[in-house]
């Protein structure tokens, strides 16, 4: 789980949005504090982005990075804080901003919020770093004896709520280590290097802290276990309340576990921080004394402020690690006995966990927080322990659930011990298949999900009936689902959803410009993904559904990352370009008012867009050309080669492989005006790209997006422009340095290894690799090693299950390559179209009177290429579809990256040595 996507949740109960959209833009200013309610007074202008409120004073001009200031509070003093500091901003012209309303206070200093970013309330831009310690002193004196969260990213000054970082003032970004774009700062020599944001506080090389910061550094450095009788020997676990650490008693040599609990962080859902929700642990594991699924209690301590319980260390792995290695659907065609053995341990331990809750509820517990992540498992002795008791409450008092996990969240309806036997439902069914996150969407997700467990294991539905009516109990009373309609699933005879009620958090109603049906209408059900064309139709009702032209921030919703960046809802990963781009590449009715939203976002790019194709402004324009805007894309294009390209990651997503790749294909088809500055752009860039890929430090990511491969793309692609054959030598040697990276999997395929993790998708993992070694092979079929590593890597895309649906971390993007890929015989192909489209049909859901898909972490509907439903309309047009696209190459595909072999434009050219691709133009 990725807890950054709770946040977003919050807005709407069907999309990913804005955690500041949670309310009308008139009822949000009347929840603002009083103190920014209201416009900017004289002399200063108000401005809002994202989370934050900003406050800058006409005239003055701050430097682009220094000290900065931030200030935390707490509900109870924080309208007290920001009026205090407001006023004394307001008087010394000091630039400030702050998060405006208690909701979104409440949100950053929850227990799944970002760890660098808690606490942080208000932050005040000193003019100088002359006037900051003056600034820093009169702010400590102003807030003597106030209360609030330690901001992890900073150093804390006195023991109020002041905290300071050096850092950027001004947006400007860099290439990250990982290849993304992130916040800068300018070293000495002015070169811009990442503006460090993490949760530890930390310093620049060569920045040396003003004298006066001594004495807070020294009381920071200062704190530890001291004379207390245990170490910490390695972290297990960090949210945004604490951490949870293993140690030892130094006094026994005992194995023990300390949790950590922040004051005034890690908020639950009632508003009770880390402190107070640790104590309510250590009360209920007192009362579940004596019992051997629950852990004892040691001791409590505190130590700087922090609260700590010691509690017994019970060896074992968690449920969610054991399921994950054990899953027998994450092989390909897994053997009867394997399946009937997984049942096997399905069912017992399925039964250890039920008497272990049982137990705790004879004395009166109710845990609240049970899911898999805090079931742990010792499997040499076969014992089930309950871990995590945070949220846990007398039975008696029948409290609704306050912190969750996504897949096992109760309904609103649910209380005391029913939130519990929700939990263990929504087990039943996940120690099988592991989506019952969609129930947050579509509880009537459970009865198809149910029976396709059936259908794949040895395990009679019957026996999971039990489980399907607890978690649908209630859902036709309790509201309607994404489509606007009440009806049950188990119509359908295979794994694809009905619709029903969602049990979403959020507060916000959607604003699609399509019609949902009315509660009481009894629409007919969406068609399964594989009846094509009818599957089109559906899903691009969907999409026009969600269309919202009226918003500046997005067209059509989509992931979270439709929000960190300006042109991310627009982009072509996450924005309304992919979205367009889907919808043309495989026929579907045009969208006309997105079409007019992206030419009016497109016609005045803000400040800070990025440049790239994935996610920037050149993806954009090229969209545009694409669907027939070629004026205005030529507007853009002019823009975009007017920028700087410096200095920018390589790969394919963000960097120079992408914006070559898009300017290549341009200058083929423009004017004799526009063409030159287009090739010579698509020119530099493969040369900063090829100077990247062999003088430049290893990307530490790998795969089509962000590594080597899409550096090997645009090799590809530009040989066929060039017919210089060097540009291949350098391809194969890009695709060999992924290679690299790949481990056998059970089967033999190969696999990307990210961290833990072996990857098989399309963005970032085998399928990628393999789709460039596609096209490598279309113009060197005689390179017989790379030919069996695309072999090698084919196996990974056919497993039995994969989590996700979408194109670059699902199963659409698999379900695209297999669909492609000359190395896939009749057969297979024929199988894998029936395999990844019933998978699809698995996390279908009904909307707008039409299909959609959910996007990243299951959590919400996603209509976007990269994460939702036009990445499952353009793999579906790949497998299923014709379209008029000019040959050669598949129907649909994503850009560039069809494996047949364009002409090559000049073949008859002189190729130079590779090193003439560094000298750039």
């Amino acid at each position: 789980m990725n807890p950054e996507y709770a946040a977003y949740c919050q807005a709407d109960r069907r999309f990913y949005d804005a955690p500041h959209r949670s309310l009308e833009a008139g009822a949000e200013e009347r929840a603002f504090y009083a103190p920014v309610r209201g416009g900017a007074p004289e002399g200063w202008t108000r401005s809002r982005r994202g989370d934050w409120l900003s406050f800058s004073p006409d005239g003055v001009r701050l430097p682009a990075q220094g000290w900065k200031l931030h200030i935390s509070a707490a509900a109870d003093n924080a309208e007290s804080v920001l009026e205090r500091v407001a006023a004394h901003c307001l008087a010394h012209r000091l630039p400030f901003k702050c998060v405006p309303s208690p909701a979104l206070l409440a949100l950053r200093n929850s227990k799944y919020a970002d760890r660098a970013g808690s606490g942080k309330f208000i932050t005040v831009y000193p003019h100088s770093e002359e006037t900051f310690p003056e600034v820093c002193a009169a702010l400590m004196e102003l807030l003597e004896g106030e209360h609030g969260p330690y901001i992890l990213s900073d150093l804390r000054c006195g023991n109020g709520p002041v905290h300071t970082r050096y850092g950027a003032f001004a947006a400007r970004f860099c290439t990250g280590p990982d290849g993304r774009p992130v916040p800068a700062v300018a070293d000495p020599q002015g070169r811009l290097v990442p503006d460090d944001r993490g949760p530890a506080f930390r310093v620049p090389a060569w920045v040396t802290p003003p004298d006066f910061l001594r004495p807070h550094l020294e009381a920071r450095a200062a704190v530890g276990l001291g004379d207390l009788p245990y170490t910490v020997e390695k972290a297990l676990h960090f949210s945004n309340g604490g951490g949870v650490y293993l140690g030892r008693d130094t006094r026994t040599g005992e194995q023990v576990v300390l949790k950590e609990a922040r004051p005034y962080a890690g908020l639950a859902a009632d508003g009770a921080d880390a402190v107070a929700r640790l104590g309510r642990e250590r009360t209920a594991l007192e009362r579940l004394a004596g019992l051997e699924c629950v852990p004892a209690v040691h001791d409590a301590f505190e130590v700087g402020g922090h609260h700590f319980l010691v509690l017994q260390y019970l060896p074992g792995t968690t449920l969610n690690t054991v399921f994950a290695r054990r899953f027998p659907l994450a092989r390909q065609n897994p053997a009867p006995e394997l399946l009937a053995g997984h049942v096997a341990w399905a069912e017992e331990v399925y039964g250890k966990v039920e008497a272990a809750v049982e137990a705790v509820h004879a004395r009166g517990i109710v845990i609240s927080d049970l899911h898999m992540s805090n079931v742990m498992v010792d499997e040499e002795s076969g014992r089930i322990a309950l871990l995590d008791f945070e949220a846990a409450s007398p039975a008696a008092d029948r409290r609704r659930q306050i912190v969750a996990n996504p897949a096992f969240v109760a309904p609103p309806d649910r209380r005391g011990t029913d939130i519990d036997r929700y939990a263990l439902a929504c087990l039943r069914l996940a120690l099988y298949l592991p989506l019952t996150t969609l129930f947050g969407i579509d509880r009537m997700k459970a009865a198809g999900l149910a029976r396709e467990i059936a259908r794949v294991f040895p395990v009679g539905e019957e026996r999971l009936r039990p489980a399907v009516e607890e978690i649908q109990r209630g859902a036709g009373a309790a509201g309607t689902d994404t489509d606007g309609s009440s009806r049950d699933a188990s119509s359908r005879t295979d794994a694809s959803t009905g619709a029903g009620t969602g049990a979403g958090t959020g507060t916000g109603t959607g604003t699609g410009t399509g019609t949902a049906p009315d509660a009481d209408a009894s629409p007919s059900l969406p068609p399964d993904p594989g009846d094509w064309p009818e599957s089109r139709a559906a899903m691009a009702r969907a999409i026009a559904a969600s269309c919202t032209p009226d918003r500046d921030d997005r067209c059509f919703p989509g992931d979270i990352a439709q929000f960190a960046t300006a042109t991310g809802g627009q982009s072509f990963a996450y924005g309304a370009a992919g979205v367009l781009y889907a919808l043309h590449e495989t026929g579907a009715p045009r969208c006309e008012p997105a079409e007019e939203w992206l030419v009016r976002q497109a016609k005045d790019p803000a400040s800070g867009s990025p440049l790239g194709f994935y996610d920037g402004l050149t993806g954009i324009a090229w969209t545009l050309n694409r669907i027939g805007r070629t004026a205005e894309a030529a507007d853009l294009l002019r823009i975009v080669l007017d920028q700087p390209l410096e200095g920018l990651a390589p790969g394919l997503h963000s960097g120079y492989a992408g914006i070559g790749l898009a300017l290549d294909d341009l200058a083929r088809t423009a004017s004799a005006a526009e063409a030159p500055a287009l090739a010579d752009a698509a020119g530099r860039c493969t040369a900063l790209a090829v100077r990247a890929l062999l003088d430049g430090p290893p990307s530490p990511r790998t795969g089509l997006l962000h590594g080597a491969t899409g550096v090997a793309l645009l090799l590809i692609r530009r040989y066929g422009t060039t017919g210089d054959p060097a540009l291949l030598d350098v391809a194969a040697a890009a695709l060999r340095r992924d290679l690299d990276r790949c481990r056998a999997g059970d089967d033999g395929e190969l696999l990307v290894v990210e961290g833990k993790r072996l990857m098989p998708y399309l963005g970032a993992g085998s399928a990628g690799i393999a789709a460039v070694i596609d096209a490598y092979l279309a113009h060197r079929p005689d390179d017989a090693e790379l030919e069996a590593a695309g072999r090698a890597l084919l196996p990974a895309a056919l497993s039995a299950f994969y989590v996700q649906p979408g194109l670059l971390r699902g199963s659409a993007g698999l379900l695209m390559h297999l669909a492609a890929t000359p190395l896939c015989d009749a057969e297979t192909r024929e199988r894998a179209v029936r395999l990844h489209t019933r998978l699809l049909a698995g996390h279908a859901l009904a909307y707008g009177g039409g299909l959609a898909f959910p996007g990243e972490q299951l959590m919400r509907l996603s209509m976007d290429l990269a994460t939702g439903t036009a990445g499952c309309l353009l793999a579906l047009g790949a497998a299923l579809g014709t379209t008029p696209a000019t040959p050669p190459g598949p129907a649909t595909t994503l850009p560039f990256l069809a494996a047949t072999a364009p002409p090559v434009a000049h073949p008859g050219r002189a190729s130079g040595p590779t090193d003439r691709l560094l000298q750039g133009s």
